[in-house]
């Protein structure tokens, strides 16, 4: 059969009714997935109506170059999906990498928040002295404002009003 046979609307459609399972199976072997097979025909087919003349008779059977065709055009597609794979793996490891630098995910920040109120409950149950003692002035009396805290003298000192650091509604 040559190309000039092969470019004719029925004699294609013949072609197609005759080889399409078994380019569709060559297909599927390779990639797995019933999607990348039919596509893998479909090109297959396209490619063979677009320049009938790239099969060569005196080289073999059509059936054998359209499911060597199929096999090609399934391994280009699997090489692909596999390059996609590894850039995907070095995106996460990157991603992780800025996760690291400080980024956290949502589901991080929702665990530490609930470790950072496990921590809370556990100094509440510190006697006053003990939670003074650790600097947490807003543990140590959880009713007193920031303001009040600000302005609470340390260790035996008093602090003026002119000495404490001001509040971020002050600084604007």
């Amino acid at each position: 059969m040559g190309a000039t046979q092969i470019a004719q609307t029925e004699t294609f459609a013949e072609l197609y009714r005759r080889h399409r399972a078994g380019v569709y199976a060559a297909a599927y072997r390779i990639s797995g997935r019933a999607e990348d097979a039919e596509d893998v025909t479909q090109d297959v087919f396209v490619r063979l109506w677009r320049r009938p003349g790239s099969f060569d008779a005196g080289r073999g059977d059509l059936g054998s170059y359209l499911r060597l065709m199929a096999r090609s055009r399934a391994l280009d597609l699997w090489r692909t999906g596999q390059a996609g794979a590894r850039a995907r793996g070095r995106l996460e490891l990157l991603a992780g990498s800025a996760e690291d630098s400080g980024e956290a995910r949502p589901a991080e920040m929702a665990e530490l928040h609930e470790e950072r109120a496990v921590v809370r409950a556990a100094l509440m149950t510190l006697p006053f002295e003990q939670r003074e003692a650790l600097g947490e002035e807003s543990l140590a009396d959880p009713r007193r404002s920031g303001a009040e805290i600000a302005e609470r003298p340390t260790s035996g000192q008093q602090v003026s009003n002119d000495d404490r650091r001001p509040s971020f509604s002050e600084e604007l």
